[in-house]
């Protein structure tokens, strides 16, 4: 079986209900993957729509390149390229923008990847191998107190000063044991430092977690491609994104709720609402996953997704 046909899209039906508002609008999917979301929506548009992917990974885009539709075309590129790349292509205004974010299931059941601490692997986790450093480059030359910012900040893990002075001791016995470049090494040293047990969670998953966001810099393109999704949607179009986790979740929650209220003002001022400009946003809903589709596919327990609608030109 292909790696495209293990991975499960999660909240597929829900996701591009959501999204599609006019079937001749322009759509982009800022996460591929494996084409699950994409070939919903273009079920769903009509001829004149037109769909707009972007994935970093090569192995995303082999498989978006296998997709023969006139509608459809594909970015290698991270979604925070999003505002130049449609610029690029003469699109001013989008009908939605969906994002999906995380890891795909071939990613992380990929060794060779090297997302996971369930198989050994090169220590890469990088989403697009062939740009960047990898995470065994950045752990050959993090400071501790750069580890321990990371690993706190991005795996909400509280033993991240022990862990960072772990991995910082493994670093001066490199000329005896070469370098720190498996993931089996990695979790086995977090194992080693992190005592207590979470029920049904790894040692090693925050860790894997904070340097796979830190090595994709995922929170800080999470950033931008929001804002570029405001300025693209046109009046009625959606923003739909699904998080895996609290921190991608926060990010989103607070942009959306922030440009879909009116600003604040001292009352004291001579002001009338009606003199306020309008948020250019309205929260539509936050959707998690059926029960049912939780036991088909245990990965899609953690999802959350938030929809919002630009009201204003």
């Amino acid at each position: 079986m292909g790696n495209e046909l293990q991975h499960r899209t999660v909240l597929l039906d829900e996701a591009v209900e959501s999204l599609v508002t006019r079937p001749d609008g322009v759509y982009v999917d800022g996460t591929f993957g494996r084409g699950g979301h994409s070939r919903a929506v273009l079920a769903r548009l009509a001829p004149a729509g037109r769909l707009i992917a972007f994935d970093k990974d090569p192995r995303a885009i082999e498989t978006a390149q296998r997709i023969e539709d006139a509608r459809f075309s594909i970015v290698h590129d991270s979604f925070a390229s999003m505002r130049d790349a449609l610029a690029a292509r003469g699109v001013e205004k989008v009908s939605g923008v969906l994002l999906d974010l995380g890891v795909s299931s071939p990613q992380v059941d990929d060794p060779a990847r090297g997302f996971s601490f369930r198989a050994d692997g090169p220590l890469d986790m990088r989403m697009d191998p062939t740009r960047g450093e990898s995470a065994a480059e950045w752990l050959a030359r993090a400071s501790v107190q750069e580890l321990t910012e990371v690993i706190r900040d991005y795996g909400e893990e509280r033993f991240a000063f022990q862990i960072a002075k772990a991995l910082v001791a493994r670093r001066a016995e490199s000329d005896r044991l070469g370098p720190l470049d498996t993931t089996g090494e990695l979790a086995q040293i977090v194992g080693h430092v992190v005592k207590t047990r979470e029920k049904g969670k790894d040692p090693a998953t925050r860790t894997f977690q904070a340097i796979r966001i830190h090595v994709n810099q995922e929170l800080a393109d999470l950033q931008v491609v929001l804002g570029a999704a405001l300025s693209l949607l046109e009046q009625g179009g959606r923003l739909v994104v699904i998080s895996f986790h609290s921190l991608e979740d926060r990010i989103v929650k607070r942009f959306m709720q922030a440009h879909a209220s009116a600003p604040a003002v001292d009352r004291r001022l001579p002001i009338r609402a009606v003199d306020l400009p309008s948020p250019p946003l309205k929260i539509i809903s936050r959707q998690f996953p059926s029960e049912a589709e939780v036991v088909a596919n245990p990965r899609a327990r953690s999802a959350v997704m938030r929809i919002a609608e630009r009201v204003t030109p």
